[in-house]
């Protein structure tokens, strides 16, 4: 009990000095919103239909892909892991608490997303709520888990940095958000269909819940939270 509680005591410091999780969970995704919201509902007035699942997808590639993998090599790629094994916190709780905290931050911004953007842009609000954040809650837990992976499996920040980013621009680019994928090369569209950021925003922009646009996203989450295990026990026994 008190590892588990010297463990929430770690992360919490490590969340009140972390710049890289303010900035890509919010003053990004704000910054974003605002230049581009303006520019896609003037361009196109039809996109105020989607605006919220756009800009809420963007935000959640945002902070999972780019904000969440620095936090982890962070503790396990430096002596904060000596940290939890000095006080009995098992190295597997960094991971856990590092995905709560992230997951909160981006349901948050998603959150003040879903209440600005028919404020500030007239956008339109999803017709069915539930099913909207049930698909939320879902990409963003997809999301942070192939963020996970990216933490665990880099050896430096540098190297952070540059899967992530490698992974966060095709993953918004190809997912929709910007342009129809219609409009697309065959290639392309196939190529998106890797990345969660896709399927979810085809979730996210339906109406009812349709089954073909969850369980790829259940199948990436198994994928990565095995490969997470695989590294997480790969750590556990690095000295």
């Amino acid at each position: 009990m008190n590892g588990f509680l010297y463990g929430i005591e770690l992360q919490w410091k490590l969340d009140l000095r972390s710049k890289t999780m303010l900035i890509t969970c919010y003053a990004v995704p704000l910054l974003f919103f605002a230049v581009m919201g303006g520019i896609f509902t003037s361009v196109m007035p039809d996109s105020r239909e989607t605006l919220i699942q756009s800009m809420t997808v963007f935000s959640v590639a945002m902070g999972a892909l780019i904000g969440l993998p620095p936090s982890l090599v962070e503790i396990y790629r430096s002596d904060v892991k000596n940290a939890y094994q000095a006080n009995g916190v098992p190295l597997s709780l960094g991971l856990f608490l590092t995905n709560i905290s992230a997951f909160v931050h981006l349901l948050i911004m998603s959150f003040i997303l879903y209440v600005i953007a028919p404020v500030a842009f007239d956008a339109k609000t999803p017709a069915h709520p539930g099913t909207y954040f049930a698909g939320l809650i879902t990409l963003i837990a997809v999301s942070l888990s192939i963020a996970s992976v990216i933490g665990l499996a880099a050896k430096s920040t540098a190297n952070t940095s540059m899967i992530s980013i490698m992974l966060f621009l095709p993953s918004t680019m190809l997912s929709g958000i910007m342009f129809p994928s219609d409009m697309l090369p065959k290639a392309f569209v196939m190529a998106g269909k890797l990345f969660p950021a896709t399927w979810g925003y085809a979730f996210l922009t339906e109406s009812t819940f349709i089954w073909n646009n969850l369980w790829p996203l259940l199948v990436i989450f198994v994928i990565a939270a095995l490969l997470c295990a695989f590294l997480m026990k790969r750590i556990e026994t690095r000295q």
